[in-house]
């Protein structure tokens, strides 16, 4: 247990950022997952207009530095696939 104060101000700081990420991480996997589903309903469109409003949650969460860039970009591009080999 921490006894000094920047300790114990050390403690509220990580849990403070921790749960602010938590956040984040759970709001992106929901955006995510909501494109999947849509995916999965076989709407192309529905599927494109969730990716489009998944994209920039996505994005926030590579500048919070709650994902790194490239597994974003990849998570993307995959999603982008999938929704182009619907309509051909």
């Amino acid at each position: 247990m921490a006894n000094h104060a920047s300790a114990k101000k050390r403690i509220r700081q990580t849990k403070r950022r921790t749960d602010a990420n938590r956040r984040r991480v759970s709001t992106i996997r929901t955006y995510i997952r909501k494109v999947e589903e849509a995916i999965e309903g076989g709407d192309a469109e529905v599927a494109r207009s969730a990716l489009r409003e998944a994209q920039p949650h996505m994005m926030s969460g590579v500048t919070k530095g709650v994902f790194h860039k490239n597994t974003i970009s990849r998570k993307l591009s995959r999603l982008s696939r999938r929704i182009n080999g619907m309509t051909s």
